[in-house]
């Protein structure tokens, strides 16, 4: 599809740089901030307990920025994979790549650069951060091909999703405990969770395509299996808050976490479209409460002992 069907001649040189920007900024969902939300909560998690607390400055923007870029880089390459599918999907047919207001090579383009910035602020960090960056790139740019080949992509993302865990464990201890992988698992149920009500939203039309994903796969049992998942996700979390001996705060947000998702299932009661979709929305909710009690669970000085 030419770039003359979305640009006339008469269009000044700036302004076709500009509409060119807007084009790349709706591919990397620039106006849409929850998705990096619910990538960057996990990641502060990871920080916080990791350090203790408050983590190195250069650390912390490392991590925020590294973020914003990979989950940037990872909506490319979700649409250049879903090329096939998008244009025949309701909520994504007007998304540039599959308008063809953006070609496949300019999206390959973007998404190499993006991660190569990432990847040159990782750089920065030790040699057990950067071996784990290069498993992320993996993960990143393989997660938009699973709904061809199997029923769980969801689950999939919860793996790359959760990845700035071990990452961030490793950044500021130089190695990952076993808290961080416990803390990593718990976000993948989370993940799978989130993202299911997702799928939910656009079931028929990858039912119709031949698209997979875990809202077909449970079928009539998908606001039970929805459940399930949320309850490992949050028993997860009280191991972490267990092993990592938080206080009331972290206990106290778990209880409104509880009462957030508890919500979420009111939101999508009817299984409809825009409920599931302000349910997945939602979410970036639950993951600052839990970044709040951790936050707050390790400012608070440890009881003394005897």
């Amino acid at each position: 599809m030419s770039y003359e069907r979305f640009e006339s001649p008469v269009n000044s040189p700036p302004s076709a740089f500009r509409r060119r920007l807007s084009l790349y900024w709706q591919l990397v969902r620039g106006d849409r901030p929850v998705g990096w939300l619910l990538l960057l909560w996990p990641t502060w998690w990871g920080l916080w307990l990791g350090a203790g607390g408050v983590p190195p400055a250069w650390t912390l923007l490392v991590f925020t920025a590294g973020v914003w870029l990979t989950r940037s880089a990872g909506c490319v390459i979700n649409d250049y994979a879903d090329r096939w599918l998008d244009p025949q999907v309701a909520r994504t047919r007007d998304r540039p790549l599959a308008t063809g207001a953006v070609s496949g090579r300019e999206a390959l383009l973007l998404f190499a650069a993006l991660m190569l910035v990432a990847f040159a602020l990782v750089l920065t960090l030790n040699s057990l951060t950067v071996w784990l960056s290069v498993v992320g790139v993996f993960l990143a740019a393989s997660y938009p091909y699973l709904k061809r080949y199997t029923y769980l992509p969801q689950a999939y993302l919860g793996l790359a999703f959760g990845w700035g865990i071990p990452m961030a464990f490793a950044a500021v201890q130089g190695t990952v405990p076993p808290l961080a992988w416990v803390l990593y698992v718990a976000n993948i149920f989370w993940a799978t969770a989130y993202d299911t009500w997702y799928a939910m939203v656009d079931r028929d039309d990858d039912i119709r395509m031949g698209a997979k994903s875990t809202a077909i796969l449970f079928g009539d049992l998908d606001l039970v299996a929805v459940g399930v998942l949320y309850a490992l996700f949050l028993g997860g979390l009280a191991l972490v808050g267990r092993q990592a001996g938080l206080g009331l705060p972290y206990w106290t947000a778990l209880g409104l976490a509880v009462l957030l998702v508890a919500y979420e299932f009111v939101l999508a009661r009817r299984r409809d479209g825009d409920g599931c979709f302000r349910a997945f929305r939602h979410n970036h909710w639950i993951g600052a409460v839990v970044f709040a009690g951790i936050a707050l669970a390790l400012e608070m000085p440890a009881p003394l002992a005897g």
